[in-house]
């Protein structure tokens, strides 16, 4: 079975496959003990020193903003690491938002456990939370306009899988997992390769199987021309302004999917959308995702 329970896939996904179907439990238990390591260190002096070696205690995670939950598997997982007896249990699904918070999760196990895991649980589940809020936020924010939001690979190296099972939790959309698999076509590949149509044959050649879905970077209407006369079949339309990207709507007049990328905010995510390209890149979704505001409380039994 597999570790994220309750995950939906990315229906919106623009990719050959979603990004995020599975994530391996040794794989996540591995990242987790590190964590751990990186924190615990030699020991929890403090908690140590305060806490008998015997105490049962209960931890209660509380939700104190409005905003969705992921990563609940990684705090079960922090708490579970230190104490294998631990009992947990869940009181939101992994993705649901909540206006007015509350709790999200008990643990019930060893008083020293649940304080030393205590900051690496609540720092995985309050970064992915965080992740997940900013990408139902954008996800709600282009609702009806026909575009759908991509996450991107600006992402904390180590964490791209977990982040982007966050964005899809959240509801926005996966774009390309990494370098390997979608082939886009960018400024400095264009430059390197001497031309636009040159750097699509080459890729074409190279990468068959991606060819359905390769993405060329344009700036202005020139390359936009450039780029259908190669037979893209998406562009990714670069720094543009709202009224840019009307006219490359207009331009392009539904011969390739269009994305829009850079200079975008959540704020206004929706203008953009309403120019009528069909996607939106935001890198915000995951490297400037504030966590959200969780606590954790402990009381003994």
């Amino acid at each position: 079975m597999g570790i994220w329970t309750g995950l939906r896939a990315p229906i919106c996904c623009v990719r050959l496959r979603p990004v995020v179907e599975y994530v391996n439990e040794a794989d996540l238990t591995a990242l987790v003990r590190r964590a751990l390591a990186e924190d615990v260190g030699s020991g929890d002096v403090t908690t140590e020193a305060t806490v008998g070696v015997q105490a049962r205690a209960r931890a209660t995670i509380t939700q104190k903003a409005p905003g969705a939950i992921y990563g609940l598997a990684l705090a079960e997982a922090a708490f579970a690491l230190l104490d294998p007896a631990a009992r947990s249990q869940r009181m939101v699904g992994e993705g649901q938002w909540r206006e007015d918070g509350g709790p999200v999760l008990a643990v019930e196990g060893r008083a020293r456990a649940l304080l030393t895991a205590e900051r690496t649980a609540l720092n995985f589940l309050g970064h992915l939370s965080g992740v997940a809020t900013m990408a139902a936020r954008a996800a709600r924010a282009v609702e009806d306009t026909g575009a759908r939001v991509l996450d991107t690979r600006k992402t904390i190296p180590g964490l791209r899988t977990l982040e982007k099972a966050a964005v899809a939790a959240g509801g926005a959309c996966n774009h390309r997992a990494g370098l390997y698999d979608a082939i886009l076509i960018k400024e400095n590949h264009i430059v390197a390769a001497g031309g636009i149509a040159e750097a699509v044959v080459l890729a074409r050649e190279h990468a068959p199987e991606l060819a359905a879905t390769l993405e060329v970077e344009v700036r202005n209407a020139a390359e936009i021309e450039q780029a259908l006369a190669a037979g893209a079949p998406r562009l990714l339309l670069d720094n543009m302004s709202v009224e840019e990207l009307r006219a490359a709507v207009a331009q392009v007049a539904g011969r390739a999917q269009l994305e829009a990328s850079g200079g975008v905010r959540i704020e206004t995510l929706r203008e953009y959308a309403l120019t009528g390209v069909d996607f939106i890149s935001l890198g915000a979704l995951t490297h400037s995702a504030p966590a959200l505001d969780l606590s954790l409380i402990l009381s003994p039994m």
